[in-house]
């Protein structure tokens, strides 16, 4: 069973768990709430994590979304 979330907030946490459902495949972000980051940097942020390191998928900003290996999420 595929379980939907919201994330609010994609700092330091909010893309980790980001990550972790991209990862764990049976939670699916569908929706980002964070007005104080650019979409872009959401993009570097994920795709380079300083810690955890590079995440080895696609990552890209497309018509106003983050898509990740070809999954959109809304962002608000």
């Amino acid at each position: 069973m595929m379980v939907n979330i919201g994330v609010n907030g994609f700092g330091r946490i909010g893309h980790l768990v980001t990550r972790a459902a991209f990862l764990n495949g049976k939670v699916a972000v569908v929706a980002i709430n964070d007005p104080f980051i650019d979409l872009n940097y959401m993009v570097y942020m994920f795709q380079y994590d300083y810690t955890h390191g590079k995440f080895n998928s696609t990552v890209k900003a497309e018509n106003g979304k983050l898509i990740i290996n070809g999954k959109p999420i809304t962002i608000f």
